[in-house]
């Protein structure tokens, strides 16, 4: 590696499998690797685990596209989610991708920003999911069409 490499790493509270399985629906993710807590070569610490958190997942990765992002179920138990001050950008080739894409992650999420152009992009929305994670999907201006 000849520079450094920044990835996205999701933490979803106990909730990793369901959304793994959202992405894949809604993204056509790819889910490149998952281990669970009981997998693992080495046992976590006693009392790092919440209770119940021994099947759940404490590492994967998935590929959205190019794009490599890893998650976990974290180990501290459902407050331990929460995707605040950033949002995860889409963008896509085409405006029928684009609309699918914003439709799919939008289900049981709430819209913010409606699909739409913008002085930047001929289409342009903004969501959250319905894990918490914000998302801004659009197309660039030359491929509008």
């Amino acid at each position: 590696m000849n520079s450094p490499v920044i990835q996205p790493y999701l933490l979803f509270g106990g909730r990793c499998e369901e959304a793994l399985a959202f992405y894949q629906s809604a993204l056509g993710a790819e889910i490149v690797m998952k281990m669970r807590y009981n997998e693992a070569p080495e046992g976590p610490p006693p009392g790092m685990l919440a209770d119940g958190f021994e099947t759940k997942i404490m590492h994967s990765a998935f590929r959205v596209g190019d794009n490599l992002l890893m998650a976990s179920d974290g180990c501290g138990g459902p407050d331990e989610a929460g995707f605040g001050g950033f949002s995860l950008s889409l963008t896509l080739p085409t405006q029928g991708e684009a609309r699918k894409a914003f439709d799919a992650l939008a289900e049981g999420g709430s819209v913010m920003m409606p699909l739409g152009e913008t002085f930047w992009s001929p289409l342009f929305g903004m969501l959250t999911d319905k894990f918490g994670l914000g998302w801004m999907v659009t197309i660039p201006e030359e491929k509008a069409f």
